[in-house]
């Protein structure tokens, strides 16, 4: 009989945590180090050396490699033959690793958990609770596998009920672009097959805690029919073209994986989830010796790769902006923000929509101004800002019509594609929409040099700040036609792959 200590559990989650914010797992970073060296799109490796730099950065650090810290994902597998030496629940001690995680002086993480989340949405202020999944097993250890899922892939999960009749692939390759570019690739792809509903999302996450492996299984080829399944579909999805950042590129996915389960006869449940550039989780086993110790990982098996700006890229003096200057930037082109930046994300636009349905003055004047939808890490030490990358821009397609009709408004930066709600109000207005690259939090936020909260300071890390940033690296995503990247660079993309026959495998 082992004896699981409480306090062992709590530091063990605690540590985990904080171990992931900052360490991508080794195998990510090669495989992506590999797609880095083979990518020929300028903009799609721009953006991956933006994010291995950035990933660097964040190691030495010990600083989130995002923004977006995550809701912490738990699977747990529980020995018959344990007996815990505890005066709390399990899913008890758990929650308050992860709150002692999140509250880290050192190292704070941004608490993203919200209470009551179909009214009231207020924060828990310690990113608290995290969704846990038990098993109970032979033996006598606790296994943890822990991730810190980011809201942005996460809101691109999908799901099917094929019929047994149909296509695993057909489906994968077909809605794989409709999620997008918010899900932040490069990334991987956890695909859950059979059992009911929820089984089949609960495996697709679940598969998402496997280390990348799709060069050595190619090296030495499939040994299953599912092992044939994640080749297929890996190679299908990186010839559509999307690329990193959606921007178009060889690299869509890193890896695909995959469980299945026994399912009814009439059913063919199919997952889909996500996992984005920040991919965090870790895995443990206690064992009652104590409390579990990650391994630190060795930097020099991070790629030789220093992001810098392109010498082409063009420096924009945001404090003397004008709609003349803006209609002239190209899609694709890179720019370097200089100057006063505003900031604002979805409860900041929410409860501007409300001041100006009752006639009342903004607080802050957008005239001629550009916003930065973020929701930034709090600082510690010396910094200005803690890691501050973009958010998913669709998210405020529904109020684009409205800050630039009515506030004066002429640019926004975010994360990804825009809807096409607000690419035809960014054409009719005349404005365009630039693209900061998602997970590369850090790096971004050493170009932010001061911060001072202008409006909503209730709303935490949602409040209205000004930025005063000092070449800021952002690309031209829709520019003043409504010319949009993130539909020209995938297509020509996937033109150039199926014409050239450019390989899009695993080195």
């Amino acid at each position: 009989m082992t004896t699981i200590q409480q306090e062992d559990l709590i530091s063990s989650v605690a540590d985990a945590l904080q171990f992931i914010s900052y360490y991508h797992p080794v195998d990510y970073i090669r495989a992506l180090g590999r797609a880095y060296e083979r990518e020929q799109s300028g903009p799609a490796k721009d953006a991956i050396a933006q994010i291995l730099s950035n990933s660097r950065m964040s190691a030495e650090g010990h600083r989130p490699i995002c923004q977006d810290t995550g809701i912490v994902n738990v699977f747990v597998k529980v020995g018959m033959d344990v007996r815990w030496e505890a005066s709390m629940s399990v899913t008890d001690m758990i929650n308050e690793g992860v709150r002692r995680a999140y509250l880290n002086p050192d190292n704070p993480l941004r608490a993203s958990v919200l209470l009551d989340p179909a009214f009231t949405r207020k924060g828990t202020r310690d990113n608290t609770p995290a969704v846990i999944h038990y098993e109970i097993v032979p033996g006598g250890t606790v296994e943890v596998a822990l991730a810190a899922k980011g809201g942005g892939s996460e809101a691109k999960s999908k799901f099917a009920m094929l019929n047994p009749s149909d296509s695993i692939v057909d489906w994968v390759v077909k809605t794989v672009p409709t999620m997008g570019a918010g899900w932040c690739p490069p990334g991987m792809l956890g695909i859950g097959i059979g059992g009911t509903a929820e089984k089949a999302m609960l495996l697709a996450k679940e598969s998402l805690m496997a280390p990348i492996d799709m060069a050595e299984l190619k090296a030495r080829g499939p040994a299953s029919k599912l092992e044939e399944l994640r080749i297929e579909l890996y190679d299908k999805v990186n010839a559509l073209g999307i690329g990193a950042q959606g921007l178009g590129g060889l690299a869509t996915v890193l890896d695909v994986k995959i469980l299945d389960y026994p399912t009814h006869a009439a059913n063919k449940p199919v997952a889909m989830i996500p996992n984005c550039a920040a991919t965090r989780h870790a895995h443990f086993v206690l064992d009652g010796s104590g409390p579990a110790v990650l391994e630190q990982p060795n930097l020099a098996d991070w790629p030789k790769v220093e992001w810098k700006p392109d010498p082409a890229s063009r420096r924009v003096n945001l404090d003397s902006l004008t709609r003349e200057e803006v209609a002239s930037w190209k899609p694709g082109e890179r720019l370097l923000l200089n100057g006063k930046l505003l900031t604002g994300r979805d409860a900041a636009h929410k409860r501007i929509e409300d001041m100006l349905q009752r006639g009342e003055k903004l607080p802050v004047d957008f005239g001629n101004r550009v916003i930065y939808y973020v929701g930034p890490v709090d600082p510690v030490r010396d910094e200005v800002v803690g890691p501050a990358g973009p958010t998913t821009a669709t998210r405020m397609d529904k109020f684009t019509e409205m800050m630039l009709a009515k506030t004066g408004l002429i640019a926004m930066v975010g994360k990804s594609e825009r809807g096409p709600v607000a690419i035809e109000a960014i054409r009719k207005h005349r404005a365009a929409y630039l693209m900061a690259v998602g997970g590369a939090a850090y790096l971004v936020s050493k170009a932010i040099k001061k911060s001072t909260l202008l409006a909503f300071g209730d709303l935490g890390m949602e409040a209205i700040y000004e930025f005063e940033v000092a070449d800021m690296p952002v690309t031209v995503a829709v520019d003043a036609q409504g010319e949009s990247v993130h539909e020209t660079g995938p297509v020509a993309w996937e033109k150039k792959i199926r014409e050239l026959r450019i390989p899009v495998t695993a080195a």
